[in-house]
């Protein structure tokens, strides 16, 4: 498969290099699909990574015999988790809830939230100086960008905390543009 690697030895660590970005760069998406519940994507990805690995070891075990070769093993392992992180928070694959705290008029955000398409949820609280209004809304990660600024243009001083939630069920979400999903639809 790699009988010009004998005519050109010097392409092996580049081979090697960049098949390790892929591979580990599959890694981290899978694992991420992994922890996500996505059972038909991360068995496909983890078959496609675990392929580019055996090709690369086997082209280690038999012709790899300098240091060059190792090393660039190691900077493709180091460089493909860099790329990994990368990839994942550009897909910003996923859902989050997003809890959030203000001293102004939490109704007004939940109206400002509504109107972005984004449910939200009120309730009172008690803060350690005041009282506070504390808003949730579930929405998907990739519109994290949009509610920040939002969040921040409503209140410069607004506290808030992001979770990563597995599932969600009825409610009222904005409808999903990504064919992957399973989840209905918004109202």
């Amino acid at each position: 498969m790699f009988d010009f690697l004998d005519v050109y030895p010097w392409l092996l660590p580049v081979i090697i290099f960049f098949g390790r970005i892929v591979d580990v760069s599959l890694g981290t998406l899978r694992i991420i699909f992994v922890s996500k519940g996505e059972k038909y994507i991360a068995p496909i990805i983890g078959f496609f990574e675990v392929f580019i690995w055996v090709v690369i070891i086997s082209q280690i075990l038999m012709r790899a015999n300098d240091l060059v070769a190792y090393l660039s093993y190691a900077a493709g392992y180091a460089s493909g988790n860099y790329i990994g992180i990368l990839l994942e928070q550009r897909i910003a694959y996923g859902i989050v809830l997003c809890r959030i705290y203000t001293q102004k008029s939490g109704m007004d955000l939940v109206q400002i939230l509504n109107k972005m398409n984004f449910g939200a949820t009120m309730t009172r609280g008690k803060g350690s100086t005041n009282e506070v209004d504390i808003i949730e809304t579930v929405i998907d990660r990739n519109q994290m960008k949009t509610l920040e600024r939002t969040l921040t243009d409503f209140d410069t001083n607004i506290f808030y905390v992001i979770e990563d939630v597995r599932t969600k069920q009825n409610g009222i979400f904005a409808k999903r543009r990504n064919i992957l999903t399973r989840w209905r639809t918004g109202k």
